[in-house]
């Protein structure tokens, strides 16, 4: 307690990273799905006991007769899901990330992605966007997901991307994966003259010293310094990659093919996540380019206040300036 007798808080289990004055869109997700339902009566909603946290209460508000609770039991949630697409329903399933990866990979496999089944996992609180440590930490869900066969992997980088996503992920065919941001939402892309495109990437800066390749919230990361970087004379182009999978390996081979350094940016581990796969693309068409990976390192994280391990771990934009001059002196 303060002297004021004040309860002390820490930023623990919010999701959402906007910066004091930013714009803000609340439960982008929630309200997207809620619109699409209302033009698509087959769109269904399912919850393992999270619908707040994954602001898929919002759904269920609108269209309480379409809302499936299926409590803590992700992979019947999961199974029921692939039975409500057998007969032509579109199901939104949400739970944490860590949830849906971990105790449900093999519903998600062999009930949903093998017989290629239009069902959408929403997973909250992916990467380091809690501080309550490595059980709730999803730190590895795209090196998880990447290789299952079929799957659609989506890492928005703020509302503009999620309220897009949103009916491109119901209109493609089989699985997909969106990682969720949730509740007041940064609104960032609109700036940009930028429109999501399933599988595409786009270029929101151009730059002649840096090229950032960066996804999800690392986004918002990636657009802060490289503006901050002009005060130290540091050019820096930014390649947003909203979709992991497919990757769009024709811009990224484009985008790569000068001088500049290379640098991957994003809210995952460094093992099997944007970097590994930028860089297997650049290695698989026999291009020489090295790239600087800032990620997550290969270890369970520690709990704590997010701001405080974000810096410990090297994704707020003080440390990412400081990596990025560091590799250029």
């Amino acid at each position: 307690m303060t002297t004021t007798g004040r309860r002390l808080t820490t930023s623990a289990m919010i999701a959402s990273f906007v910066d004091e004055g930013q714009k803000t869109t609340s439960a982008p997700f929630g309200h997207a799905l809620s619109r699409l339902a209302e033009q698509r009566p087959e769109v269904v909603g399912l919850s393992a006991d999270l619908a707040k946290y994954t602001d898929m209460h919002i759904f269920r508000e609108a269209h309480p007769d379409r809302f499936f609770q299926m409590g803590m039991a992700e992979q019947a949630m999961l199974g029921a899901a692939a039975g409500m697409a057998e007969v032509g329903l579109v199901p939104f399933a949400s739970t944490y990330s860590v949830f849906a990866t971990r105790r449900a990979y093999d519903f998600l496999c062999l009930d949903i992605a093998e017989p290629g089944l239009n069902v959408n996992v929403v997973g909250g609180l992916p990467g380091l966007t809690t501080g309550y440590g490595p059980s709730h930490q999803a730190t590895e869900d795209l090196a998880i997901l990447r290789g299952m066969p079929g799957l659609t992997i989506v890492d928005p980088c703020d509302s503009v991307d999620i309220e897009q996503a949103v009916p491109a992920l119901a209109d493609a065919p089989g699985p997909t994966y969106l990682r969720l941001l949730r509740g007041s939402v940064a609104t960032v892309l609109d700036e940009y003259d930028y429109r999501f495109e399933l599988g595409k990437a786009a270029e929101l800066r151009t730059g002649r010293d840096v090229l950032m390749i960066s996804t999800g919230l690392m986004t918002m990361r990636a657009l802060t310094a490289a503006a901050e970087l002009e005060n130290d004379h540091v050019d820096v182009a930014v390649l947003h990659v909203p979709t992991i999978k497919p990757l769009d390996r024709e811009a990224i081979l484009r985008e790569t093919a000068g001088d500049r350094l290379v640098v991957t940016l994003e809210n995952h581990t460094v093992v099997g996540g944007l970097a590994e796969s930028v860089a297997s693309c650049l290695a698989f068409a026999g291009a020489g380019v090295r790239i600087v990976p800032i990620g997550l390192p290969d270890e369970f994280l520690a709990a704590g206040a997010l701001p405080t391990l974000h810096d410990r771990y090297g994704l707020s934009v003080p440390e990412i300036k400081k990596r990025v001059l560091a590799e250029l002196s």
